[in-house]
């Protein structure tokens, strides 16, 4: 069989990567913005680079079991999703969206951008990296592009968040809309979100750069970080986002890029009870809410000794406590599944809209009920219903009769499970690894004289000869 473009120019790549060519990761300190970086990480140092690792204590033992030398936070304040509400008690007192949004983006992600850098200063004294890869809200990105004059590579591990002029802004979880008046309601709140919703966190980056001699050229504050990064590498396809015209050059879709697994075929999980039941519902909230009173319990609520099975996954929280107030035979109540191994059984996936998990049910075919509001769960969750990959609850808390309805809804009609499998064919189009390693590739060694890869699509296809 001949081989396509896409495998001679990898192939060609992959050969003349130099050896010694030095690699640091970085990440805000989340799970989603941690664990889709660690497949890439892992394939780029079986392909010969020196990779290693600047990150929050909390990743330090996933990052040594990848054997990937490990780099902590020293002059960065070491702020993560398990101890955010410690470091920052005021954080409770912001109840709404924007409120929340903006305290957060200031707090968690801005102020820490000059930390960062002066911890990767450091760092490059005695490993003298050659091209960062971060996920794209790593404040620091235009510290490193800018001023220690080094390619940077985002990967988005969350929706775009480029302002276009074909879409409302992002932050507020809102559809398009292609009539005359929908047009103008976005160009509205475009300026709304730049001028008053988000104007705080946007004159707090502003100044934190010109204050480092950064030109940020009068960016939105959405828009700076992707135009500041040499690459955007964005996970997922176009088929999960909308149409926009203004596209930044810088972009570019790479498939579903997602975490690693060491797993052997024979370790996959598997329960008996799953032959016992017609349908099944996974339901998780991840593992940075803790709070099991938003979706797991009133999932169990609405399918108490019902003819569907229930598996639900808290991440930890209150997982015995959960097991006896809900003893149902019908239920599978566990800290944690692989869900690679139990989305393949389920029917329908219960979740507040994680990036990462939303990414893996649409590989596995699997409609969704999404039901989340803040940590930008509401970009996520709008592509969902948008989409009709699954119903939009719009909520941080749904009650037991709308998880009830919507999960029948989503099994009975068909047009969900009809557009997921039809993504999931377009992911099946990407290989997020070797096309990541491509861009690193390209980067890293400007005499190849090409920037667009060979294999780069045509809409969702790549293009062959």
């Amino acid at each position: 069989m001949k081989a396509s473009n896409y495998e001679v120019a990898y192939e060609n790549i992959t050969r003349i990567v130099k050896p010694g060519k030095r690699i640091l990761f970085a990440n805000v300190p989340a799970d989603g913005h941690f664990n889709p970086l660690t497949g890439l990480a892992v394939y780029l140092q079986s392909k010969g680079y020196d990779v290693r690792w600047y990150s929050s204590s909390i990743y330090e033992t996933k990052i040594r079991r990848l054997n990937i030398p490990y780099y902590p936070f020293e002059k960065a304040l070491d702020a993560n999703h398990t101890n955010i509400e410690e470091v920052f008690p005021e954080r409770n007192k912001h109840k709404g969206q924007v409120s929340k949004l903006n305290y957060d983006m200031v707090n968690f992600f801005i102020l820490r951008a000059p930390e960062y850098y002066a911890d990767m200063v450091e760092i490059h004294k005695t490993f003298p990296f050659d091209l960062v890869i971060t996920d794209c809200v790593f404040s620091a990105i235009p510290f490193i592009k800018e001023k220690m004059g080094l390619p940077v590579i985002a990967i988005g591990v969350l929706p775009l968040t480029e302002t276009s002029k074909d879409l409302a802004p992002a932050g507020l979880g809102l559809t398009p809309s292609n009539t005359f008046l929908g047009r103008m309601k976005q160009a509205a709140l475009r300026f709304l979100a730049a001028k008053v919703l988000f104007k705080k966190s946007d004159s707090v980056m502003k100044k934190l750069l010109e204050e480092n001699g950064i030109d940020h050229e009068g960016a939105f504050l959405f828009d700076i970080l992707v135009r500041k990064s040499t690459l955007l590498l964005q996970s997922g396809t176009p088929g999960f986002e909308y149409k926009r015209s203004d596209l930044s050059n810088n972009i570019r879709f790479i498939g579903p890029l997602l975490p690693y697994s060491s797993k052997k075929n024979n370790e996959r999980w598997h329960n008996k009870k799953i032959k016992q039941y017609d349908k099944v519902i996974l339901v998780t909230q991840g593992t940075v809410e803790k709070d099991p009173e938003k979706i797991i319990v009133p999932t169990l609520e609405a399918f108490k000794n019902s003819k569907h099975l229930v598996i639900a996954t808290t991440g930890g929280s209150q997982t015995s406590e959960l097991k006896v107030r809900y003893p149902q035979e019908n239920f599978i109540i566990e800290d944690f599944i692989p869900f690679e191994d139990v989305m393949s059984y389920a029917d329908v996936y219960v979740t507040n809209g994680g990036y990462g998990g939303v990414m893996l049910a649409i590989q596995h075919e699997l409609p969704m009920v999404v039901a989340g509001v803040h940590e930008g769960k509401n970009e996520i969750n709008a592509r969902v219903g948008y989409f009709n990959l699954g119903i939009n609850l719009s909520t941080e808390k749904p009650s037991p009769a709308q998880i009830r309805k919507s999960v029948e809804e989503v099994i009975s009609n068909t047009v969900f499970s009809s557009n997921v499998k039809q993504l999931s064919k377009e992911f099946g189009l990407y290989d997020p690894q070797r096309l990541c390693a491509f861009y690193v590739a390209d980067l890293l060694n400007p005499d190849m004289s090409f920037r667009h890869s060979p294999f780069e699509h045509k809409k969702t296809k790549f293009v062959e000869n």
